[in-house]
């Protein structure tokens, strides 16, 4: 399903034909390294630059022998270079070429992600101006609790993505690293300059220690921000869906001409996108927990990291990267029916101004306890007497009018009151 929507972009990062050019470039950036260093002979470099090259094919089959990615690779960009293919992966172990190429990997996937997260970004900021006074119910545990605007929900989830952006440019950082150390990372058959200029060729960090592998809690940290910024969406959908239940019908995920909900009623207009990426964010947080499995290998490295991350690095960056546009598209075109909010405002029919009712009392000079106890009593009133108007009640109530003239009470269920501040938010968020 996935392929089916994900952009090629991402897709072709992780395919086997970019895995090992990008393992070719790092084989090629040692060999330039130690040239310039004087290691091996600068024509030899030369040489090696020009017809470097790999053949997919014949890796497949070279490997059917070797059982070895990396010798069959090795084996397949030796018939392209020739005799001075003697020099390419010189005192190099198999994981200095892929932990090397991962991190080139990586790095390249959350550069589409953080540019992905920024059209995200200015999306989640436009609506959050466009709706900034479109009054709607705020709930607590699904239940109504106080107004709020569409515009502040956006407004959050602008704030919560700008975190999600500072994490992806930490976990890039945190995986902008190689190694090209040798066997246990000791640099016995190596020179370390070499590792100091194959990476700056590739513009990557010296990790500052290794042993065979660079170490996991780098990968797990980058699984662990993708999981994140799943949740997020997540969250995002979530609340999408349940705004387009039925009996709220405050906003509704696209619906296109000749879109289709059920096989069998035709009325259907489901939140399948929204669904997608709530049910997706479920595959990040597991591949992150195998991530975090990864960690602790044995002794200087073990395989048991690879297998694991052959599957769960792919599918988390291509996961996630469908899922930001999933929701882009979503938001973009999100149907808002701002009448609605409206109605369902004052569906409880004035039991959201409580909370002013009560404080308002306490100003009269009562304590907190009477003060609850009387605009509860009324507010449960109003709430099982389906017909019964919360102001109305308090209206004839002698306890509240002993203290307020009609004009007071009026002016106590007021929209505008619950939504003076929301401007205030705006600009801290927005400054």
């Amino acid at each position: 399903m996935i392929n089916r929507y994900t952009l090629p972009e991402m897709g072709k990062i992780w395919t086997e034909d970019n895995r090992f050019r990008v393992m070719l470039e790092v084989e090629v950036a040692a060999c330039t390294a130690m040239a310039k260093l004087g290691l091996i002979p600068t024509k030899s470099a030369q040489i090696i630059r020009k017809r470097a090259n790999v053949s997919i094919s014949q890796v497949t089959e070279f490997e059917k022998v070797t059982k070895h990615d990396v010798t069959a690779f090795l084996k397949s960009v030796a018939q392209f270079v020739g005799s001075e293919s003697r020099f390419i992966h010189k005192g190099l172990t198999s994981s200095d070429v892929l932990d090397t190429a991962l991190s080139l990997q990586m790095c390249q996937s959350l550069d589409i992600l953080i540019k992905v997260t920024d059209e995200f970004l200015a999306l989640l900021r436009k609506k959050a101006v466009q709706y900034k006074n479109t009054a709607m119910m705020g709930r607590s545990h699904g239940v109504h609790a106080e107004p709020v605007t569409l515009g502040l929900k956006f407004l959050l989830f602008y704030e919560e993505f700008k975190r999600n952006r500072a994490r992806l440019e930490r976990a890039r950082f945190a995986v902008s690293v190689g190694k090209i150390s040798g066997a246990v990372g000791t640099y016995a058959n190596i020179d370390p300059r070499v590792e100091k200029e194959t990476l700056k060729i590739l513009k990557l960090q010296v990790a500052p220690v290794s042993t065979q592998i660079l170490q996991r809690d780098r990968h797990a940290q980058v699984l662990a921000v993708i999981a994140i910024v799943g949740g997020s969406l997540e969250k995002l959908a979530t609340e999408i869906r349940h705004l387009q239940k039925t009996e709220t019908l405050e906003v509704e995920e696209p619906f296109s001409e000749g879109q289709t909900g059920s096989s069998a009623m035709p009325h259907k207009r489901n939140p399948v996108n929204c669904e997608r990426v709530a049910g997706l964010a479920r595959v990040l947080r597991g591949n992150a927990l195998a991530g975090l499995e990864n960690i602790a290998l044995w002794h200087e490295r073990d395989i048991t990291h690879s297998s694991v991350e052959r599957i769960i690095l792919p599918d988390s960056f291509i996961v996630i990267h469908f899922m930001m546009r999933e929701m882009i598209a979503v938001v973009k075109d999100l149907r808002v029916y701002p009448e609605n909010m409206l109605a369902n405002i004052w569906k409880t029919r004035g039991l959201i101004f409580s909370q002013r009712v009560l404080l308002a009392l306490i100003d009269k000079g009562l304590s907190r306890e009477a003060s609850y106890k009387i605009v509860q009593k009324n507010a449960m009133r109003a709430w099982n007497d389906r017909k019964s108007n919360f102001k109305d009640l308090l209206l004839k109530e002698k306890e509240v009018m002993r203290y307020f003239s009609k004009k007071e009470i009026e002016s106590l269920f007021n929209l505008d009151y619950h939504l003076k501040h929301i401007g205030t938010i705006f600009k801290r968020v927005l400054k």
